[in-house]
């Protein structure tokens, strides 16, 4: 268990963790030494070999008194990925390992939450079965950010066709919005600009209130350097807007804060000194 949220388990579900690409190519206006501010910031950020970033995909497991979510998918199994070929094809069972590990099986899964819906957090959605994709969670609904799902739908990418439309199909999906509460414990926070309808997820159980960020922040480095852009925003200027404002709830509310990409552990605080804000590691 990655911690304890109140009477919320969080279980992180670590899938795939490997050299992703340079940080001048995906922090476009970044200074041209962003590789070692970043490494500075975070050691352990980027691979010294071949100046690479080391990319962690993980999704969270969330087991509350009465249910277990699942925020996020990860990459998934069979998968096709023309512009990012180290994700293409995988036949790992780490995913599948690690939500055992929690204590869970897919069909275990009462909900999926996903804070948007880019290859690498839907992929375990589905699974290929005697040549057909059906859903890996067949009890569970599948919240979906509606402004994520018009983006991706009729334009023929493999993302849609293998990771969400078998889940359309079989019925157990649900459109959401950012106004979505899922319940007293757990709601969202609009955070728009890397898609559409990107949402973080908040946390809140016996006094104590986290994050997962999602795809707002990629590396804990941007909580000093919000402004910096990232190759994959749909949106980067309403991305960075989106980035500044969670950063300043985190530290109004004092949030735990947990991080989709960023470098295990993963988990900490963001504290601000004047206008900076600063990244501490639990």
């Amino acid at each position: 268990m990655l911690c304890r949220i109140g009477e919320i388990e969080v279980w992180r579900i670590l899938e795939w963790q490997g050299l992703f690409l340079p940080p001048e190519e995906l922090f476009p206006n970044a200074p041209p030494d962003v590789a070692q501010i970043m490494e500075d910031l975070a050691p352990g950020t980027v691979d010294a070999g071949s100046g690479r970033i080391i990319l962690p995909v993980q999704a969270y497991l969330l087991k509350t008194p009465d249910q277990v979510v699942l925020v996020d998918t990860g990459i998934g199994n069979h998968k096709t990925s023309k512009s990012l070929p180290f994700w293409s094809d995988l036949t790992d069972t780490r995913f599948l390992s690690a939500l055992a590990t929690a204590g869970v099986t897919p069909e275990d899964v009462d909900y999926v939450l996903f804070t948007h819906l880019h290859i690498d957090h839907v992929g375990w959605n589905t699974s290929l079965r005697e040549g057909a994709w059906g859903p890996t969670c067949p009890k569970a609904r599948y919240l979906m950010p509606i402004d994520d799902v018009e983006m991706l739908s009729g334009r023929g990418l493999a993302v849609y066709d293998e990771s969400l439309a078998p889940v359309i199909e079989a019925g157990l999906m649900d459109q959401i919005d950012a106004a979505y509460q899922h319940d007293e414990q757990i709601s969202l926070l609009p955070t728009p600009g890397h898609t559409p309808g990107h949402v973080s997820v908040l946390l809140s159980s016996g006094g104590q209130d986290a994050v997962l960020t999602g795809d707002a922040l990629h590396s804990t480095a941007q909580c000093q350097n919000p402004h910096w852009q990232f190759k994959f925003d749909a949106d980067p200027d309403l991305a960075v807007a989106s980035r500044r404002t969670l950063l300043e709830i985190c530290v109004e509310r004092g949030l735990t804060v947990i991080g989709s990409h960023f470098t295990l552990p993963s988990i900490g605080q963001v504290t601000s000194d004047g206008h900076v804000f600063r990244w501490t590691e639990r």
